[in-house]
């Protein structure tokens, strides 16, 4: 059986666009999109810890879902270690991955080097992206362009880190799940509470 695995980053984004390049693949291949499971999440690829995902995976690790079709390697994970790590569990377990964007297959020994790469390029960008923001925010500042948020914003809400929290998350999960750092992450579950 196959599956198909989206993901972005916030809910200003849109899986659309992975949606209908997988459904234009899926269709050249002679595969019925309707007979599919579709696992979408909006997370951080930082972590593994996303609900759709963790759906997911027990049928990769029973053997009911052989092949898992995704738009980029990095919808994945965005970090080189845990995604090779993942990537050598479920071939184990003779799983497939099915990157479209490149199309790549990542089976076998040539496919886990070929993620090896592409994992490591993808952590490499996420951290030239973080650096590349604190080098413009650090100019913005020295031009007295830049006040940093008004008081009283979040990054994110509360009540989403409340609700990660319950689902089994960490408060360094929460971090890099919502991007705080730990002080933020527990100051936003007691403001949950409260509310």
């Amino acid at each position: 059986m196959m599956a198909c695995d989206c993901r972005v980053s916030t809910h200003r984004q849109k899986v659309d666009s992975q949606k209908a390049d997988i459904l234009r693949w899926l269709t050249g291949h002679a595969v019925a999109p309707a007979a599919i499971p579709w696992f979408e999440d909006i997370e951080s690829g930082t972590t593994l810890k996303r609900p759709a995902f963790d759906r997911m995976q027990p049928g990769i690790f029973a053997g009911t879902i052989r092949t898992v079709v995704v738009w980029k390697l990095d919808r994945i994970a965005r970090r080189q270690r845990e995604g090779v790590h993942l990537l050598a569990e479920w071939c184990e377990r003779r799983g497939r991955v099915v990157g479209i964007t490149p199309q790549r297959d990542l089976s076998g020994a040539v496919g886990r080097l070929v993620a090896r790469v592409l994992f490591g390029l993808a952590e490499i960008e996420h951290a030239y992206r973080r650096e590349r923001q604190a080098a413009g925010i650090a100019v913005a500042k020295r031009q007295g362009r830049y006040h940093g948020r008004a008081k009283g914003t979040t990054k994110a809400q509360p009540a989403r880190a409340r609700l990660l929290h319950e689902r089994g998350c960490t408060v360094a999960e929460l971090g890099q799940a919502l991007q705080l750092s730990p002080r933020t992450a527990y100051r936003y579950l007691a403001t949950a509470e409260k509310t």
